[in-house]
């Protein structure tokens, strides 16, 4: 039988309609879509595209670290971006977090985001064991 329970966590915004921050299933973690949402105000963080980017890495580690995992353990993310001109920035903020074996990517340009965002992204990440 399948192990699958619902990841609550105050490091990371709280969900704001009927879905979860994320799913455990058996050894796999698939987190719901954050973008760059200051956990602690609810506001979306202004600066630059390279700041936003990782708030919303490190709202993603927050869900991560509550279902007892982290970035590091991040097997495929899928990126939302309004702006694919912007990838090259995304690149770096990536290349700095993940050195040696990075998670596989999807990469889309899409119309709008939640809130007026300009990124948003999921993870599916393997649980620490």
């Amino acid at each position: 039988m399948t192990n699958r329970f619902a990841v609550r966590t105050e490091l990371a915004p709280k969900a704001s309609g009927p879905y979860s921050q994320a799913i455990v299933s058996d050894n796999l973690i698939f987190t719901a879509g954050q973008i760059p949402i200051d956990p602690a105000t609810g506001k979306l963080v202004t600066g630059d595209f390279k700041e936003r980017v990782m708030q919303v890495l490190r709202n993603v580690n927050g869900i991560l670290s509550g279902a007892g995992s982290s970035l590091d353990c991040a097997v495929k993310l899928t990126v939302y971006m309004t702006d694919l001109s912007k990838l090259g920035e995304l690149n770096q903020v990536l290349r700095r977090l993940f050195k040696d074996e990075p998670p596989a990517r999807t990469s889309v340009e899409v119309s709008r985001l939640p809130l007026g965002a300009d990124i948003e992204i999921d993870c599916i990440a393997v649980v620490r064991g």
